[in-house]
Order: C-alpha cells, then sequence, then structure tokens
C-alpha cells in the first residue's frame, strides 16, 4: 500500500500545476496505464476541485481515460448545465452515469458483530458492500476516485472509502451506512475521522476492494472570506494513512469553535449547487453544534425548489417532514415506506432542529405552507439578501440593517461550525 503524492499544509495554495505534477507522478510511480476509470464528485461537490483535477487526468492520459463516472450515490444525473459548472468543456462521451439502484453488485458484507460493535450496539445489521458494476465487472487498471476530505454528516469527514462505497452503491448500502450513523447520532461523528461508519467502509475496503486497482486523489479546500476556496492540501494513495493525513488538515481548516453561540446564524447556499433540501441542508447540519438554544438558522437558498432528489424520497420528506429523533425512529417502526427507505429517515433526523431552534428557508421555489408542512418556516429570499448585507458582508459577526447581530456564512459545505461549550466540540 502507497501514499503517492502529498503535498499540503494550513499556508498552502495549490492548483493546476500540482494537480499535473500529482497525477504524473502517481503514473509514473504505477507503472504506466491503459485503461483508467475516473470517479469524481458531482456538481454538489464543486469546490472539492474534481472538475481541473478530472481535465488534469484527461491531460496527463489521454486516450487511456476511458471513463469518467461521477459519484451520484442518490443524486439526480447531472444535466447539461451542471455539468458545464462543474466539468467545462469536458469531453461528454466520456461520462458514465451512476444508477444507484440497477447499476451495483454486492461484494460480500461487513458481518453484524462488526457492526454492531463499531456503532456500539445502535445498530446490528451486517452490512452490503456494493460498487457500480463498471468497479466490480470493468478491466480498468486504475481507478482514480477523486473527491474532497471535509466534515461530513454520515461519516465524520467525506470521501475516500465513502465516494466508492456511497458515491458508486446500491440503495441497501446507502439505506443501511445513513441511518446507522444517523442512530449513532451526527453530532458525535462530524468532524472527525475515525466514526463507526468508516469503520465500516474501510472494513469492507479491506475485506473486497484489496484486489482491484482503487486509488484516491484526495484534496482539502479551505472557504477564505478574500479568495473564496483554496485548496490547501492534495493527498494520492492506496492506503488508508492518506485518509488519514488529509482529514487532518481538513480538522485544521474546516472545522471552526466560536466562543459564543449566535443567538441567529444566516447562511448562503448557491443557487447553482444546492436546489434541494436534500443537499442544501448541510445549512443545517453544519451548524447545528453553533447555535444557540431558541436560535434563528436563516438559509438564504433562492435556487431551493424542492425536498428530495427524486419523487419517491420527496414525496416521503413532505409527508413525514424533519421531525425530531424519536419521532422519526418511531415512524419508521410504525411505516413501511419510510423503513423501505432509510437514507430518508436519516435525512429527516439530520435534518431536523430537534425543537431547539428555529430553520427559515428563504426561497420563492417553495411556498410557506409546504415549508411548514416539514417543520420549517419561509422568508422572502430578496428581503433576506437586503436585510443581511448579503453581497457585501464577510464570514463571521455582523450587524443587519436593523441593527441585529447575526453569524453569517457563506459556504456551509465547506465547514462545521461549533461553540466551544457545545457537549460534543472537540
Amino acid at each position: 500500500m502507497t501514499i503517492y503524492f502529498a503535498r499540503g499544509s494550513r499556508d498552502s495554495v495549490l492548483g493546476v500545476p500540482d494537480y499535473l505534477e500529482a497525477i504524473e507522478t502517481t503514473i509514473r510511480l504505477r507503472g504506466g496505464v491503459r485503461k483508467v476509470l475516473a470517479v469524481p464528485p458531482d456538481h454538489t461537490r464543486l469546490d472539492s476541485q474534481a472538475g481541473p483535477i478530472t481535465h488534469a487526468v484527461l491531460k496527463v492520459l489521454g486516450d487511456k481515460l476511458t471513463d469518467v463516472m461521477p459519484a451520484l450515490g442518490t443524486h439526480s444525473a447531472m444535466n447539461e448545465e451542471e455539468l458545464t459548472k462543474m466539468y467545462g468543456d469536458f469531453p461528454r462521451q466520456l461520462i458514465r452515469v451512476h444508477h444507484y439502484k440497477t447499476d451495483v453488485d454486492t461484494l460480500g458484507y461487513v458481518d453484524a458483530d462488526f457492526v454492531s460493535t463499531a456503532t456500539e450496539g445502535h445498530y446490528q445489521e451486517a452490512w452490503p458492500a456494493q460498487v457500480n458494476k463498471m468497479i466490480s465487472r470493468g478491466d480498468h487498471d486504475l481507478i482514480l476516485s477523486i473527491g474532497q476530505v471535509v466534515p461530513h454528516e454520515v461519516i465524520g469527514m467525506a470521501n475516500y472509502t465513502k465516494n466508492i462505497f456511497v458515491g458508486t452503491g446500491g440503495n441497501a448500502g446507502i439505506d443501511g451506512s445513513h441511518y446507522l450513523s444517523a442512530l449513532y447520532g451526527m453530532e458525535r461523528i462530524m468532524g472527525r475521522c475515525d466514526t463507526p461508519l468508516r469503520k465500516i467502509l474501510n472494513r469492507a475496503a479491506d475485506l473486497f476492494l484489496t484486489q482491484r486497482p482503487v486509488v484516491y486523489v484526495l484534496t482539502v479546500v479551505e472557504s477564505t472570506s478574500d479568495q473564496g476556496p483554496v485548496v490547501r492540501g492534495l493527498y494520492i494513495g492506496d492506503d488508508h494513512s492518506v485518509f488519514t493525513i488529509a482529514g487532518e488538515l481538513s480538522s485544521q481548516v474546516n472545522c471552526f469553535r466560536i466562543d459564543e453561540a449566535p443567538k441567529k446564524i444566516v447562511v448562503w447556499m448557491d443557487p447553482s449547487k444546492y436546489k434541494k433540501t436534500w443537499v442544501a441542508n448541510k445549512s443545517i447540519y453544519r451548524t447545528r453544534m453553533a447555535i444557540a438554544d431558541g436560535g434563528t438558522l436563516v438559509v438564504i437558498a433562492p435556487g431551493v425548489a424542492r425536498f428530495g432528489e427524486h419523487d419517491d424520497v420527496d414525496g416521503l420528506i413532505r409527508k413525514y417532514g424533519y421531525r425530531t429523533t424519536p419521532e422519526v425512529i418511531d415512524m419508521v417502526a410504525k411505516n413501511a415506506d419510510l423503513r423501505g427507505n432509510l437514507s430518508t429517515a436519516a435525512h429527516l433526523i439530520h435534518a431536523s432542529p430537534e425543537d431547539r431552534f428555529r430553520v427559515e428557508y428563504c426561497t420563492n421555489k417553495l411556498s410557506a405552507s409546504e415549508l411548514e408542512s416539514v417543520g420549517y418556516f419561509h422568508r422572502d429570499p430578496d428581503a433576506a439578501i437586503r436585510e443581511y448585507q448579503i453581497e457585501s458582508i464577510q464570514d463571521g459577526w455582523n450587524t443587519s440593517v436593523n441593527g441585529e447581530r447575526f453569524y453569517f456564512i457563506r459556504n456551509a459545505g465547506l465547514g462545521l461550525w461549533m461553540h466551544r461549550n457545545h457537549p460534543h466540540a472537540f
């Protein structure tokens, strides 16, 4: 097992020359390739720099890069606008679409005893290790799994083995992974490398991926007020330590500790990336450890037009809503439709304010009645943009035009915010 490239620090600023050097170094150290599959994320992970990195792979490999399959998980396939936003003029004939309900093989299972131990008894079922058939049956001699290590609500720190087993996984594996983490408790997980699901996925990789030529290309990206997203680290390898190294840097640049718990947090969600609460609720996940009891989270998300990625998921969210954890667990026990879609049940738990704070969604593409039916409140986005002066303010403490003090976050997808006295802060 090898680390092929490692470059980064809190002060590093990496770009295309580094990407090209990293890919060239990896290919040279591996002794050349003839057929390569790249597995980058979709447009909702735009800040990962996976778009430019995938271009760098094409520039280095040419026609040896035969397939590019975005790790959609349960997300919808990208349309042309989204492909252009993420990948620019990348050759469309190389793009493959992952279908999580039909395109997967089950490589085997992580046994129930291991899962139960990892989750401290919160989940006691064997977990199916599922991947897209291009990974399980393809004849590629290199699979480049590309993505960003950043705090995440399901696995603690995103990417690495998650990009394969969830990003190209199947319905059963995705359901189990998300629900077991929700039961364990997202606030015990976020921002940490060593978590229950990470143990399970790494165990699955040790059991079922060692004979497959998977190499991980991991970025660490910091959101800055003056430069926007900046790549602080780039790490390539096929060893668990490549993730740990990236995770340590992400903890330094993506985890923020606030001395005072804000009574109001305002979050901007880029409409080109966030079109459903299924993804835009990162605004809730990443701020819930910071906001004060009785506080208000203002989510300015003018692009959000629905709840779920797909009609069935959208319907379940509308039916059950973002209720408290005990309520969702009870609804799962009593309702077969929700029990049959545990990733949605997990999402309902993750995005619940737990009756502890108020969530105001600023979009005119969902009505006040629609938002209130799932447990949120409505505000006009244009009015919110004016009140909080979104176009001119910087991250951190600000004052609204009405004289109200609030804490602003421009890119919630690139971090985790914690009040220092939160019981699970670190």
